[in-house]
């Protein structure tokens, strides 16, 4: 199994000497600690480098956790790296800011070494689960761009995965498109078909059994039929997807936006993410178990002549 290299920035030295000892016993991770945003970001200007999760500190003299994450997030080729927020205390404003900027999570000093430990690999997962989607986006051909309309069926979260690559490459920007299909359609078949609450998830996710719990309820006889559809349609000014589930919905309203109050949990924020960075706009029918998805087309430049 391959190290997973972790940037540390902290500007106090007591913290990297803590942090150091937490990941003394992690053979699969390897520390990387600088005791600043302008050391942090001449590292990351190596192309070289291997960062996989990045644990920055909020509050640093100098160029601060705040302005490295936007330069983080506004490079391309690191705009992807997971970026976990340290904070001593934070307002909802501040925590709010830092997950628009692009944080990954939060996590509230002093922290246990459990809990900080289960968020880097919670964050290592989801990483490689993105890294995944976008090799096999590049495996299909382009002509998808000439899609009308279509019509999917899913039971699976290896399935979403694989139908979420495929249907991107109908849409103007693949790249950005493919994360909120891919977590429209995950929402629809485990808090939809398979009736997992936001609390559950939680739980699962920091102690590393969400997949396993997924097959376990997916192999349950009253699920084994359930199914998540998914329809498409090229309209006018860009392309639109509908996703159903079988389920019994939820109050959606409330994960349109980033809650301040879910920054530490290592869920809540997909929705409210996939409106951000993948869609246009984002609406939900019925009982909360269809969900609709925009992503308008660019505007055509004016002609010069």
């Amino acid at each position: 199994m391959s190290r997973a290299n972790i940037l540390v920035v902290d500007d106090e030295a007591i913290n990297l000497e803590i942090l150091s000892e937490y990941f003394e016993s992690e053979s699969d991770l390897v520390l990387h600690a600088t005791a600043s945003s302008e050391e942090a970001w001449a590292l990351l200007q190596d192309e070289e480098a291997d960062f996989q999760v990045i644990l920055l500190d909020r509050m640093m003299p100098g160029l601060d956790g705040i302005g490295l994450l936007r330069r983080i997030k506004a490079d391309s080729r690191l705009a992807g790296i997971p970026v976990i927020m340290q904070t001593a205390a934070g307002t909802p404003a501040q925590i709010r800011e830092g997950l628009e900027a692009g944080a990954y999570y939060y996590l509230t000093k002093p922290y246990r070494r459990d809990g900080l430990l289960a968020i880097v690999h919670a964050a290592l997962a989801d990483a490689e689960t993105r890294d995944a989607l976008r090799k096999q986006l590049n495996q299909h051909v382009y002509s998808l761009k000439f899609m009308e309309q279509a019509e999917f069926s899913i039971r699976t979260v290896d399935e979403a995965a694989q139908l979420a690559s495929f249907v991107a490459h109908a849409c103007p920007s693949p790249d950005n498109a493919i994360m909120g299909i891919s977590e429209l359609l995950i929402n629809g078949i485990e808090h939809g078909n398979l009736g997992l609450t936001y609390s559950e998830k939680s739980s699962l996710k920091l102690n590393d059994r969400w997949q396993e719990e997924i097959e376990r309820r997916g192999m349950l006889p009253e699920n084994r039929d359930k199914r998540v559809r998914l329809s498409f349609r090229r309209y006018d000014k860009g392309v639109e997807f509908i996703v159903r589930d079988e389920g019994r919905g939820f109050d959606w309203q409330d994960y349109l936006e980033i809650d301040p109050a879910r920054a530490f949990d290592p869920n809540g924020r997909g929705i409210a993410l996939a409106r951000m960075l993948s869609f246009t706009s984002i609406r939900y029918e019925g009982c909360g178990n269809i969900a609709v998805a925009r992503i308008d087309a660019p505007e055509a430049e004016p002609s010069k002549e």
